[in-house]
């Protein structure tokens, strides 16, 4: 084996499967359903995985696609995908059939894996995806093939499990492709590299305390940020990753209490139902659960709920250009001795950069200098450093705004209080997180512009007790219509994913400048004040 150098080794996360299998073979690496696969199995199966796709074309710089639930497939694809070069496209398998058809050719992929569930997001276009040249079914729930080409477990037995050589020259080569909404409303593809996905999983497994007895429940889909990099993150700490085809709380308390889970990570809407659940059925843990949650603020009465049943909630924030969670609320032992309202309102806030994040600020937009720590000056927050993209996939200028002046611009504004923990104030871009999942509200308005009796429209989050935010349409129609709330939502759900569809509509007049533009921080404030006197 040929070494660069006798003190330099490249920075990988596929690393961590060679690690954990000498070290532990025979322990648990995967649970799903009635499978179980040792480390010793699970690094056989990445090997045929990575060695399948060789024989099928893949080379370095490949692009190779999966639209799949939590299941061993797309686990088993974050170790082998990178391992020959190739980087992984992860798709949102909640997205409607033109948003994956432009995300598999916006991504240049030239193999796709499809979960027969979702086999109706690819059926209608693909005679539009030209470079796609390899098509895999993975055949879970029936044995049906929708899609011409293998099935996984035979495309699997067309490679080998001898131990593959990894086609890795730079540690900040391209791993992965993560697509996100942008406010231009079309999707970004947002390329991490080895480096920063290696530091990333190793700080995951620090911060959250896991250890080689850790059970992880795959609650987060693994399409975000790469499941926020524990997809690595468990496997290098030598845990046990316990899949999991469909959030649902009876089958997550069934799960927690078989495999003794000790961690999960999941937007508030995850903790909502499974607080609903466990108050329903008297649910006490006997294990500490923990938990960690983003894409919004925990309200404090599910914090609360939650841990009376035995779980201890962790705030993080992040956005997908940084490879998920960038700072966490980190507790201070001196907030053992406040009220649980006191310490509620502290733990809501977006913390302190993960250890190996660091370089976070909140900075006046103009001169780009550090705002007062004194909790009331609004500034921008952002970052650099390793945990930073790489870029955006074919579109320079996007990047180009992204970095300007040398640092990631998130877009979130924040105010930075006197114990430097930051806490988010508003949103610059128009993106709207609902029940964790990103939606470009001017991608929404661009749909709804479609529709030939409407005149303007202006999407703005809504606050909202389930999802935390949804979006909301105030509409402007045309002299004379009669259509009502319920056609523009049907209009929606036809040309959007369903989720994307605005939960709340007002027709009215929208506020304007003197010049005709259309002021959405007023109709945000609206919604501030209505959710204020509730």
């Amino acid at each position: 084996m040929n070494y660069p150098s006798v003190n330099y080794e490249i920075e990988t996360p596929v690393n961590f499967l060679d690690r954990s299998v000498r070290v532990y073979p025979d322990k648990t690496a995967v649970v799903y359903n009635e499978k179980r696969y040792s480390y010793q199995e699970f690094y056989d199966r990445v090997n045929q995985l990575a060695s399948a796709l060789i024989k099928a074309g893949v080379g370095k710089g490949d692009k190779v696609a999966f639209i799949c639930p939590n299941t061993p497939p797309l686990l088993e694809a974050h170790h082998a995908v990178p391992l020959i070069g190739a980087a992984l496209v992860s798709v949102n398998i909640r997205l409607s059939q033109g948003e994956v058809a432009y995300i598999l050719n916006h991504s240049d992929s030239k193999v796709v894996f499809v979960d027969n569930e979702f086999a109706g997001a690819v059926e209608p276009s693909m005679n539009q995806l030209d470079k796609v040249q390899t098509w895999v079914n993975i055949c879970d729930l029936t044995s049906d093939r929708p899609l011409p080409g293998m099935e996984y477990e035979e495309f699997l037995q067309t490679g080998d499990t001898a131990p593959v050589e990894k086609q890795i020259d730079d540690e900040r080569d391209v791993m992965t492709i993560n697509y996100t909404s942008g406010t231009t409303g079309m999707p970004k593809g947002v390329m991490y590299h080895h480096r920063g996905a290696y530091l990333t999983a190793l700080d995951d497994a620090l911060e959250t305390l896991m250890s080689y007895d850790s059970v992880y429940l795959w609650t987060l889909p693994m399409f975000h940020c790469n499941g926020w990099c524990f997809t690595w993150g468990v496997t290098a700490i030598g845990g046990t990753h316990v899949c999991l085809r469909k959030v649902d709380p009876a089958e997550i308390f069934k799960l927690i209490e078989r495999e003794n889970v000790s961690h999960m990570c999941g937007a508030p809407i995850v903790l909502i139902g499974m607080a609903d659940y466990a108050q329903n059925h008297q649910v006490k843990l006997e294990r500490t659960l923990k938990i960690i949650t983003g894409g919004a603020p925990p309200s404090p009465s599910i914090i609360e709920k939650m841990e009376n049943m035995g779980a201890r909630i962790t705030h993080v924030y992040g956005l997908t250009e940084v490879y998920g969670p960038n700072t966490i609320c980190a507790w201070n032992s001196d907030w053992d001795k406040l009220s649980a309202e006191e310490q509620a309102k502290l733990r809501s806030r977006q913390g302190v950069p993960y250890i190996v994040s660091r370089n976070m600020d909140v900075v006046d937009q103009q001169t780009m200098e550090p705002v007062p720590r004194d909790g009331k000056t609004i500034g921008e927050i952002v970052m650099r450093g390793n945990l930073v993209m790489l870029g955006y996939y074919k579109d320079p200028k996007a990047t180009e705004t992204a970095f300007r002046g040398g640092w990631f611009h998130t877009g979130d504004l924040a105010v930075m209080h006197p114990d430097n923990y930051i806490q988010i104030m508003d949103r610059e871009k128009d993106i709207i997180i609902s029940g964790g999942e990103n939606i470009s509200s001017v991608e929404v308005e661009n749909t709804i512009y479609k529709h030939p009796d409407v005149l303007e429209v202006a999407v703005v989050a809504s606050a909202d007790e389930k999802w935390g935010e949804v979006p909301k349409a105030f509409i402007t129609l045309r002299a004379g219509s009669t259509i009502t709330e319920e056609d523009i939502v049907a209009h929606c759900k036809q040309n959007l994913a369903r989720f994307k569809a605005p939960k709340k509509i007002e027709f009215t007049n929208l506020p304007k400048t003197a010049t005709g533009k259309i002021q959405k921080y007023v109709l945000r404030q609206q919604e501030r004040e209505k959710t204020a006197k509730k």
